[in-house]
């Protein structure tokens, strides 16, 4: 039999929490084992409940949800955190994600976005919502390198792949690609391997032939 997942929730207000709590229960392989309403409890709640995945909201009493993100930091917790807030400041993304959040929603988002976020971040793979993806894309649009390139749908990349590989192929470093994308530099590798291996790409250029022969970018 395929383990649950097991989630735990972190909100300051106990109504999102019950509306949280019905939407990941109709999902057959989600288990809710806990919920917190104060930031002082979270990294306790999530040791005694032996949690997978942390939704963690930003405002939090006594301990804001970049405290405990800290704190899970620097006791190098295994529990995946996905933030969902009703901020979407860049600042508040960006220090987020270095901290080792591995999604990002708004809570004006779809039900379905985070039953996608809990699989996804479970996985190991990072998610964000689109308009949170549209607004970290936005930062580096106006890039006079960057002006010219296409985004457009791939059936074999997903929306992240697709950023990476237009990033190679503009020449960008893995250490330019991670603040571009406020990711790990290790996080970029790992997708430029995985990019190459699902590609059948022995290199570099071979990555920016692929990408200049599927629109990615414009020559």
């Amino acid at each position: 039999m395929t383990p649950k997942i097991r989630i735990h929730l972190a909100d300051d207000h106990q109504v999102l929490i019950d509306g949280l709590s019905n939407l990941l229960r109709t999902v057959s392989n989600f288990e809710l084992v806990g919920s917190s309403l104060d930031g002082t409890t979270v990294y306790d709640d999530i040791l005694s409940d032996k949690a997978d995945v942390l939704i963690l909201d930003i405002s939090m009493p006594k301990k804001d949800g970049i405290e405990t993100l800290k704190e899970f930091k620097e006791k190098q917790s295994s529990c995946k955190v996905i933030i969902l807030s009703s901020y979407d400041d860049l600042k508040i993304i960006k220090e987020v994600m270095k901290l080792g959040a591995k999604g990002y929603l708004t809570k004006n988002c779809a039900g379905e976005n985070i039953i996608e976020a809990v699989n996804a971040v479970y996985q190991g793979q990072e998610y964000f919502s689109d308009a949170i993806r549209e607004k970290i894309f936005n930062t580096f649009k106006d890039n006079p390198k960057l002006n010219q390139h296409i985004i457009i749908e791939n059936p074999i990349l997903s929306p992240r792949e697709i950023e990476i590989i237009i990033l190679i192929a503009l020449e960008y470093s893995g250490k330019e690609i991670s603040e571009k994308l406020f990711i790990s530099s290790h996080t970029v590798e790992t997708h430029r391997k995985n990019l190459m291996k699902k590609l059948n790409i022995k290199s570099t250029i071979g990555l920016v032939k692929y990408a200049l022969k599927n629109n990615l970018i414009n020559p």
